[in-house]
């Protein structure tokens, strides 16, 4: 019976691991980071995104900052309030779910 949990878990563990091994990371407006008059329409045209993988914002801090929204958010244009702003001009964010960000 240990050993069937033994296998088990060692099964878990091979997937966990192979899914973050396989994340990628991605800077998101490349060489020029997170700035103004960038086209992140064209940006994200032939990316796919996967749960797991990582969204870099590089900036100028104090010039810029980033928000999680969701989709309909950001639609909306519905801006948090400002203490929920991240701010450090190097934010990682880790996509933990499918759908619009």
């Amino acid at each position: 019976m240990a050993s069937k949990r033994f296998v088990g878990t060692i099964a878990i563990l091979a997937f966990v691991l192979a899914a973050v091994a396989m994340a990628t990371k991605f800077a998101v407006g490349d060489d020029q980071g997170w700035t103004i008059n960038f086209d992140y329409e064209a940006w994200v045209k032939d990316k796919i995104f996967h749960v797991g993988d990582e969204l870099v914002f590089n900036y100028t801090a104090g010039w810029h900052n980033v928000f999680k929204v969701n989709g309909t958010a950001f639609t909306n244009c519905t801006i948090p309030p400002t203490n929920e702003a991240l701010s450090t001009g190097n934010e990682v964010i880790t996509l933990a779910a499918h759908g619009r960000k």
